[in-house]
């Protein structure tokens, strides 16, 4: 797998089109530019320093100072353009997703209002109160857009403050698993919570443990495959609380794997099964985590399910 994830980073073609750049401003095109570069001016060098040094060793050691100095230039003005290149990606993946999750419920809202307001309205009052419950639901979705936005702006500000307390993380996730027990019947998908008897409790912001327990277990129902089960498990690992939530469900490609907890970020395979999702519960997720003085993480597998886990200090 380590084997793979090397050679999909050594596909310039592939990264160029992930950056959506044409290949003479590829990152690590110009890299491999800028290297034929470097070693052309190592071996000018050395033709040059045999010529007028006579010391072979003095030759060999200005070259090697050349070739270093070269190699770290060359570093920092490729990770400067990837830089660059990245965020560029991320701010047309933001237009994109923010476009296209806000189209979908205005266009419903105008749609229910307009019925709703129109003059030859003559619906009964059960379905007014289901076109209602339309209008609520999209603007649900909307709310929730606007609120992770708004975290994330928090969390690239530093301004994302915890209001840590005493509190049970069993009981917290067995309230998140009832709360999302009918859209996981609805899905055909069966949740079981496997928690060791007697364990501590973490000092943290119950609030935001909550989001990432709601973001972990809402991805693992939406890309559970037909029937799909999903295991959480709970349990102390030397001073700390491990939470782990397993599904068999698309997985992800590995050649994705190491943009999962990036900002706007879904896999391809994913939009096959869910178009919704704005790519932004994961980055969070981690956000919190690592605030928290805890860890995160992950295994899959594309077409075998994912692994998600994340780890809590206990209070001491």
């Amino acid at each position: 797998m380590k084997l793979k994830s090397i050679i999909s980073q050594l596909n310039i073609s592939a990264q160029c089109k992930r950056y959506g750049l044409p290949l003479w401003q590829c990152p690590q095109f110009l890299f491999l530019v800028m290297g034929a570069i470097i070693i052309g001016s190592i071996l000018s060098a050395y033709a040059i320093g045999t010529r007028f040094i006579g010391d072979p060793q003095i030759v060999a050691l200005i070259t090697l100072l050349i070739a270093v100095v070269l190699f770290i230039i060359a570093a920092i003005i490729t990770q400067s353009f990837q830089r660059l290149a990245e965020a560029n990606r991320m701010k047309t993946e933001f237009v994109s997703i923010a476009s296209h999750q806000l189209r979908s419920p205005l266009s419903n809202l105008k749609w229910t209002i307009e019925l709703l307001m129109s003059e030859r309205n003559s619906l009964a009052p059960e379905k007014q109160l289901e076109y209602f419950k339309i209008l609520k639901e999209n603007s649900q979705r909307m709310e929730e857009l606007i609120s992770d936005l708004l975290t994330v702006s928090r969390i690239e500000q530093g301004k994302l403050s915890l209001k840590k307390e005493d509190f049970s993380l069993g009981s917290l996730i067995k309230e998140v698993i009832e709360e999302m027990e009918l859209f996981a019947k609805a899905s055909n998908v069966e949740i079981e919570f496997k928690v060791k008897e007697s364990l501590p409790q973490i000092f943290a912001d119950p609030s935001q443990i909550k989001l990432v327990v709601e973001n972990l277990l809402d991805n693992a129902v939406r890309y559970s495959q037909e029937k799909g089960g999903i295991e959480i498990k709970l349990e102390k690992k030397n001073k700390n609380l491990y939470f782990e939530i397993k599904d068999k469900g698309v997985g992800v490609p590995i050649e994705d794997q190491k943009y999962v907890f990036q900002k706007f970020f879904r896999s391809r395979n994913v939009l096959h099964h869910q178009t919704e999702g704005s790519g932004l519960g994961l980055y969070i997720a981690k956000s919190i985590i690592e605030k928290s003085g805890g860890k995160i993480g992950f295994k899959s597998q594309e077409g075998l399910g994912s692994t998600f886990w994340f780890t809590i200090p206990i209070k001491s």
